[in-house]
C-alpha cells in the first residue's frame, strides 16, 4: 500500500489477471471496529464524489472502508467492454480476498446505483458479510439496460455497439446484456440472510422509487428503508452523500461481530507514527479524535489532550449539578460551564503549596440558568466541587504504566 494518511492507496490482482486499483480509508488513529466493502455505480469511479464522502462518513465512525475501481474502469486494467454484471460481482470477490488477507474480511457491503445490486448479488459467496446497505440501485441488472435501450437490437444484431453513457462513451457487447438478463435478483433476496438497508430518494430519475419499494418486498427482516428526501441519483450535493454515510454507520453497528475490546472497560488510544499528533479514541461504541492545532505541528483534526481533559471537568460539573439541581427539586432549565487551561509559575499562585515549576491551572466559569435566589446559586456553586473529576484532580493522583 501506499500513502502515509487515512486514506491509502493499494493494488490487488483479479482472477482475470488485471491489476485493480483501490483505496483504504481509515479512521483517524489507524484502529477501526469492522471492515466495510463499497461498490460504485455503472460507469462510475471510485473517485466519484458521493462514493468518497461515504466510505469518509463512515471512517469517521470508525470502519476501514475499501472502496476500489471496477475492470476498465478509473485507474483499474482491463478492457470495460469485455466486462458484465457477473465479472463485477467477481471483482468484489476478488477486492474481499485482499481484504482478509491484509485488513479483516468485509462485515459489512455497501453499493450505490448498480453497485448496490452487485452487493445484493454477491453477499451470498461472501461468508463474512453481516449487514448490506444500498444507495439508488435497480432491483434488477437488467435496468442497466435502459440507458442504451435504443441500441440494444444493434447491439445484438452486430455484437457489440459504441454507447453514451453520462456523456462518455462506452463499448458495449451482446454477453453484457445476455448476462445481465440472467440474474434473477428476486431470488437471491430471499436468501440474502444478512441485515438490509435500502436508501433512496423518491425524485431519482434514473432509477425510481419503485426498484427500492421491489428489493425492500423481497427481503426478509432485518431491514430498513430509509428516503434521501430530494436528493439526486449520483447524491451530487455533499449534505448528501454524508448524510446518507452518516446514517449507514449508525445502522450498521447494530449487525456487527464487533472484537471483544469493543465493549471492554476504558479508554483506548491509538496513533500511526506517519499521522502526526493525531490519534484515534475508543471508550465503547464511541469514537474520538484527538490532535493539537496546527501552530503546535498538528493538523487541529480533533481537541488536544488539554481540552479533553477540560471536557472532563466541564462535563462532570454540568452532570453533577443537574443531577443535585433534579434531587432537590431546583428550578434549574439548564447548566453551562466554561474551563480553560494554562500553566503558571509557581510564585505566581498566591495560595498553592508549590513554590518551584509550573503549576497547571484550570479556570471553571458556570452558568446556572433558572429561577434560584441567592443561597440556591452560592450552595451550587459549592457542589459544583463535589463533581468526581474535580476531587479526582485536586487530589492526589498515581499513574501506572505496564505493556500490553
Amino acid at each position: 500500500m501506499e500513502g502515509n494518511k487515512t486514506m491509502s492507496r493499494f493494488n490487488f490482482t483479479n482472477r482475470a489477471g488485471h491489476v485493480l486499483t483501490g483505496d483504504l480509508e481509515r479512521p483517524p488513529g489507524g484502529e477501526y471496529r469492522a471492515a466495510v466493502l463499497f461498490a460504485h455505480c455503472f460507469t462510475c469511479t471510485r473517485n466519484l464524489n458521493a462514493a468518497r464522502n461515504i466510505t469518509r462518513e463512515l471512517a469517521a465512525s470508525g470502519f476501514a472502508v475499501v472502496r476500489f475501481d471496477f475492470t476498465g474502469l478509473g485507474e483499474s486494467e482491463g478492457d470495460f467492454s469485455h466486462t458484465t454484471f457477473s465479472s463485477n460481482l467477481d471483482d468484489l470477490e476478488d477486492a474481499a480476498a485482499w481484504m482478509r488477507e491484509h485488513l479483516d474480511p468485509p462485515q459489512v457491503l455497501v453499493g450505490h446505483s448498480l453497485g448496490g445490486t452487485a452487493v445484493l448479488a454477491v453477499a451470498e459467496r461472501l461468508e463474512s458479510v453481516r449487514a448490506v446497505a444500498t444507495l439508488a440501485s435497480p432491483a434488477s441488472p437488467e435496468h442497466v439496460l435502459k440507458h442504451f435501450s435504443h441500441q440494444l437490437e444493434s447491439i445484438e444484431e452486430s455484437g457489440s455497439a459504441e454507447v453514451l453513457l453520462a456523456g462518455r462513451p462506452f463499448r458495449i457487447r451482446r454477453d453484457f446484456i445476455e448476462d445481465a438478463r440472467s440474474h434473477r435478483l428476486d431470488v437471491r433476496l430471499r436468501k440474502l440472510g444478512r441485515a438490509l438497508l435500502v436508501l433512496h430518494s423518491p425524485t431519482d430519475d434514473i432509477v425510481a422509487v419503485d426498484n427500492a419499494q421491489e428489493i425492500f418486498a423481497a427481503a426478509f427482516h432485518p431491514k430498513s428503508f430509509v428516503s434521501l428526501d430530494d436528493a439526486d441519483h449520483l447524491l451530487s450535493r455533499e449534505a448528501d452523500s454524508r448524510y446518507a454515510g452518516v446514517v449507514i454507520a449508525a445502522w450498521a453497528a447494530r449487525f456487527l461481530q464487533l472484537d471483544a475490546s469493543e465493549s471492554g472497560t476504558g479508554v483506548e488510544v491509538a496513533g500511526r507514527t506517519d499521522d502526526g499528533f493525531r490519534c484515534g479514541i475508543r471508550t465503547g461504541s464511541h469514537r474520538l479524535v484527538g490532535d493539537e492545532p496546527r501552530s503546535a505541528g498538528g493538523g487541529d483534526q480533533g481537541p488536544t489532550p488539554y481540552d479533553y481533559l477540560a471536557a472532563a471537568l466541564g462535563s462532570c460539573t454540568v452532570m453533577t449539578l443537574n443531577m443535585y439541581a433534579r434531587h432537590k427539586n431546583l428550578p434549574v432549565d439548564r447548566v453551562r460551564c466554561r474551563v480553560t487551561h494554562e500553566k503558571i509559575h509557581a510564585r505566581d499562585c498566591a495560595d498553592c503549596e508549590a513554590t518551584d515549576g509550573r503549576i497547571d491551572v484550570f479556570a471553571r466559569a458556570i452558568r446556572i440558568e433558572g429561577d434560584l435566589n441567592d443561597a440556591q446559586r452560592r450552595r451550587m456553586l459549592e457542589i459544583a466541587d463535589r463533581c468526581p473529576v474535580h476531587r479526582t484532580l485536586a487530589g492526589e493522583i498515581r499513574i501506572q504504566t505496564t505493556e500490553f
